[in-house]
C-alpha cells in the first residue's frame, strides 16, 4: 500500500535532519601547528576560531582565544638573553684586608683613605693582629722588624697570604734582615723595580684650577737648608762647607741650633728662592721629600743625589738645579746669585707649573698600592728569594 506523498515528504525531511545531526556530532576537530615560539602539550588543539586568529598580524591574540579545547595555556617564550653590563674590577672585586704589623717609625697613618686618595676601592687596612689569619697581606716595615726576625720566621703563615717588605730608606741606611731569604713575597719601595712602586712624590698633570691659581710665593731669603742629620763623613757636608763660603745660606734644624716646627718648616721653604735638597746618600731613584717639598711650595730645589738623567725620569728638566751641572761649588753659587738678580731667568724654573703639579707621597700609599697590586696580580705565585741582595745592588 502506497503512502500518501505528503507523508513521504515529511519522512524525507526527518531523515535529512537526523543525518545532519549525526554529521555534526561526529565531525572530527582540525589539528593545527603549534603557535610559533609557544610550547603546546601533545593533543592540544585549536578550533577554527583559533586558527583564524593565527592568520592575523597580531599573533598575541592567540593567548586570549576562549575556544581552546583544553584549558592549558602555552608556556611563555623564554626572554632573550641580555648582554651583561661591564662592571670594573675595582667595583666587583672582593674586599682586600691589609694588616700593618708595626706602624713605620711608630707613626700611624689613615686606614680608610685609599678610595679618596687613590680611587682604590674595597681596601681595608687594620692594625688588629687578631685578624692575622684573615689578612690578604701583611706589611712589615724593615726598620721596625730587623731585631725580631727570629720570631717572624717561626710565625705560621696562611699559604696564600703575602708578606710585604716595606721600606723607604736608601740601601745605605737600611739594615739587612738576618734570615730574610725566602721570607717575603713582595717589595714596596721607591725603587722602580720594586713589585709595588711607591715614590716619595709624583709630578702629575695639573688641573685647570692648579694651573691658573699658582703664583710664586714672596721671597725674602736666597738659599735655605733645614737639616738635623749631620755627619762630617757625608759627601753633602763637605760640599756644603765649601759652597757656603761663596753665598749666604740660611741654616735651620738641629745642626744649626734653630729648631723648626711643622708649620714653620713649610713657611721657611716657601720663603726661599732656592732650597738645598741634599740627599744623605746617593742611589738610583732615591729622590725624597727633600725635593718634592720645595717643588710643591714654589721653591727651586738644588739637588745632590743620583745623576740628572735619573731625576729627569720623574721631574721636568728645568724644575730643579743639579750640582753636577757646575764644575765647582763656587760656580754653582755664582749662578744662583745671577738668577737672584734676574727675575725673568729665575721664573723660567716655574714654567712647568703651567702644565704640571708636584704631589708629596703619603705613608698609607704603601698599603693602598698593595691592595691595587693584589687585585691585579693576586693569582700569581711570588716569593722574593733574597731581598737583602736585591736592595743592596
Amino acid at each position: 500500500m502506497m503512502l500518501p506523498s505528503k507523508h513521504i515528504l515529511i519522512a524525507c525531511i526527518l531523515l535529512l535532519c537526523f543525518g545532519a545531526m549525526i554529521y555534526v556530532y561526529y565531525k572530527q576537530p582540525m589539528n593545527i601547528l603549534p603557535y610559533p615560539d609557544a610550547k603546546w602539550t601533545t593533543h592540544d588543539v585549536c578550533t577554527e576560531a583559533c586558527l583564524d586568529i593565527l592568520t592575523k598580524e597580531n599573533q598575541a591574540q592567540i593567548l586570549n582565544c576562549s575556544t581552546v579545547e583544553k584549558s592549558v595555556q602555552p608556556t611563555a617564550p623564554a626572554p632573550a638573553p641580555q648582554q651583561k653590563k661591564h662592571v670594573p674590577m675595582s667595583d666587583r672585586a672582593p674586599d682586600i684586608l691589609i694588616l700593618v704589623w708595626l706602624w713605620p717609625f711608630g707613626e700611624r697613618f689613615s686606614m680608610d683613605s685609599c678610595e679618596a686618595l687613590y680611587n682604590i676601592k674595597n681596601c681595608h687596612i687594620t692594625e688588629d693582629r687578631g685578624q692575622y689569619d684573615k689578612a690578604d697581606a701583611v706589611l712589615f716595615h724593615v726598620r721596625d722588624i730587623f731585631n725580631d726576625m727570629e720570631n717572624l720566621r717561626k710565625l705560621p703563615r696562611p699559604p696564600e697570604q703575602r708578606w710585604v717588605w716595606m721600606n723607604s730608606e736608601s740601601p745605605g741606611w737600611t739594615p739587612k734582615l738576618a734570615g730574610g731569604e725566602d721570607l717575603f713575597n713582595l717589595t714596596s719601595n721607591y725603587k722602580r723595580d720594586a713589585d709595588i712602586w711607591v715614590p716619595y712624590g709624583r709630578v702629575m698633570k695639573a688641573t685647570e684650577e692648579e694651573r691658573t691659581s699658582f703664583k710664586i710665593p714672596q721671597k725674602d731669603k736666597l738659599v735655605c737648608w733645614i737639616v738635623s742629620h749631620w755627619e762630617d763623613k757625608l759627601w753633602r757636608v763637605g760640599y756644603f762647607n765649601e759652597f757656603s763660603q761663596h753665598i749666604k745660606v740660611e741654616g735651620y734644624g738641629q745642626h744649626f741650633g734653630r729648631k723648626v716646627s711643622g708649620d714653620d718648616y713649610f713657611k721657611i721653604i716657601s720663603s726661599c728662592k732656592f732650597y738645598l735638597s741634599f740627599e744623605n746618600s746617593i742611589y738610583k731613584d732615591y729622590i725624597t721629600e727633600k725635593v718634592y717639598n720645595p717643588l710643591t711650595l714654589g721653591t727651586v730645589p738644588v739637588v745632590i743625589g743620583p745623576p740628572r738623567s735619573n731625576y729627569e725620569e720623574y721631574l721636568p728638566a728645568h724644575s730643579f738645579i743639579h750640582i753636577n751641572d757646575f764644575s765647582t761649588p763656587k760656580e754653582l753659587a755664582d749662578y744662583l746669585i745671577h738668577l737672584d738678580k734676574n727675575q725673568a731667568l729665575y721664573e723660567e724654573h716655574f714654567h712647568w707649573r703651567k702644565y704640571f703639579v708636584a704631589k708629596l707621597g703619603l705613608a698609607e700609599e704603601h698599603a693602598c698600592r698593595t691592595c691595587e697590586y693584589l687585585r691585579s696580580n693576586g693569582m700569581n705565585y711570588r716569593v722574593f728569594k733574597d731581598v737583602n741582595a736585591w736592595y743592596s745592588d
